[in-house]
């Protein structure tokens, strides 16, 4: 029987696989809906680069799901699918969260175990940072390479003078004490190798930094092409999970089940399990384990897309070298030219007051969850994207770029028309006390009202990120190793 089953085998599964089979007589097995790459050169070379974004539509690496971005506009999402997860075809950006959101978490659970303070010990273990590895509150030492891009792009060099231009200070180190700048134009920390012969980068996602090093230990398991169906308990405990392994049925049974599986699929594997409202259980036909309310709130980074025009050359670079943050926005210029010829930015809101909802559309494990976004459901919401939005009019001019399609001004209608998704996904089995309604895991990640069962990925997280997500999702699952070992 394995001590340990880790379903899934994105980046907090990556992660915590590594770290609990450091001890040998814990015997960990790891399961992956999509593939198993066994070493760095089984990997597809389209995930190599850090300068693409190998997101096609016909990726056998990624999941696709059919959401509502508000009730009238709809949207598809991918999500990282094989060894590493999204982890292993993101952009390779690495901010941690700020200090303010890890105040507003701990004030979520009641305690102060989840402040800033709390939880820098593990940012600084994580990293090896190769620009700032000997500052206050950073590391050298650890599996994750942190680099910086030394020379930007003509375009993000000119964002930034622009940038600077408009009064917004410069900001060297994202990721500096006490808990990051709150404001200001600067490189973005990223997963990536040094330059090679030809200049280009190697994203290096949590596979790379954590499991391929890992699976030559004896305790450690890890099967792709499983999908799990649904966990199993006996008597208020969770005994193992029923799978389908290329196709086939098989039962794995478990001392004791971690969800890794990203904030869509450990939801719908808990409401699939009868873990969930117990009205939509029972009108599903699913046994009531835990009446809990998974997947009722849902929480995401609206991103406002402008495209335009630029005559700087086009570089290859990662996706994102610079962004601007201020007043809860964060703006991008994306290296990556989404229409040949033609550059966007993207305004997002890092602290949505709006959330939306994930729910099963059947019992069925190959039916598609309902995953509705919610965006832009308050006054605030739109307000703060609107004035975002001006600003980066002023930007453009100048920057001297000529954005594409109609300049007019900027209404409700306008937003809708050019709204999309960071593709952020969090909050959809939020931590949170017992006696809070809205909480399915505790403070430890433990479901509550069932023993011996963990959720470790963004769906655990409690409050919106100011910063995009994947230096707090490791942070999650190197914190949740000492709860686990």
């Amino acid at each position: 029987m394995a001590h340990t089953l880790i379903i899934g085998a994105g980046t907090a599964g990556c992660v915590l696989a590594a770290r609990l089979s450091e001890d040998p007589g814990h015997t960990v097995r790891v399961v992956e809906a999509g593939s198993h790459w066994a070493s760095a050169d089984d990997f597809p070379p389209e995930l190599a680069d850090s300068a693409d974004l190998p997101l096609g539509d016909q990726a056998a690496w990624l999941w696709r799901y059919s959401v509502a971005l508000t009730p009238d506009r709809p949207g598809t999402i991918v999500r990282g699918r094989g060894i590493g997860g999204s982890g292993s075809v993101n952009g390779s950006y690495f901010i941690r969260a700020a200090a303010r959101d890890f105040a507003a978490w701990s004030g979520e659970v009641g305690t102060r175990s989840w402040d800033f303070e709390s939880v820098l010990p593990y940012f600084r273990a994580l990293e090896n940072d190769h620009d700032y590895g000997d500052h206050p509150g950073h590391g050298r030492a650890g599996p994750v390479p942190v680099r910086r891009t030394r020379t930007p792009t003509p375009l993000v060099e000119e964002f930034g003078a622009a940038c600077r231009e408009l009064g917004f200070g410069e900001v060297a180190d994202w990721n500096a004490l006490p808990g990051g700048p709150e404001s200001g134009v600067g490189p973005v920390p990223c997963t990536v190798g040094p330059p090679d012969g030809s200049g280009r980068r190697h994203r290096i996602g949590p596979a790379h930094s954590y499991l391929l090093p890992a699976l030559s230990r004896p305790n450690l398991t890890v099967q792709g092409e499983t999908l799990v169906t649904r966990l199993r308990f006996r008597a208020g405990r969770v005994v193992g999970a029923d799978c389908l392994h290329s196709g086939e049925p098989e039962t794995i049974p478990a001392d004791r089940v971690v969800l890794c599986a990203g904030a869509i699929e450990s939801a719908a594997l808990l409401l699939r399990s009868g873990i969930g409202p117990a009205a939509e259980s029972t009108a599903l036909g699913i046994p009531v384990v835990v009446d809990a309310p998974v997947g009722r709130w849902l929480t995401d980074h609206p991103e406002i897309g402008i495209d335009y025009r630029h005559p700087a050359p086009a570089g290859r670079s990662v996706p994102l070298e610079y962004v601007l943050e201020f007043d809860d926005i964060e703006i991008r210029p994306y290296t990556v030219a989404f229409t040949p010829g033609v550059y966007r930015m993207g305004v997002t809101l890092m602290r949505p007051t709006s959330s939306g909802s994930i729910a099963l559309s059947a019992a069925d494990p190959l039916a598609a969850p309902r995953i509705e976004h919610g965006y832009l459901g308050t006054g605030i919401d739109r307000t703060r994207l609107r004035n975002a939005v001006e600003l980066t009019g002023q930007l453009f001019g100048v920057m001297a770029a000529e954005p594409v399609g109609s300049a007019g001004p900027v209404s409700d209608r306008w937003l809708y028309d050019r709204l999309g998704t960071s593709q952020h996904l969090a909050g959809t089995c939020r931590m949170g006390r017992a006696d809070d309604p809205r909480a399915v895991v505790d403070e430890r990640f433990r479901v509550h009202g069932v023993d011996g069962l963990s959720v470790v990925d963004l769906s655990v997280v409690p409050v919106p990120l100011s910063r995009g997500p994947q230096a707090t999702v490791v942070l999650l699952a190197e914190r949740a190793t000492a709860e686990l070992r």
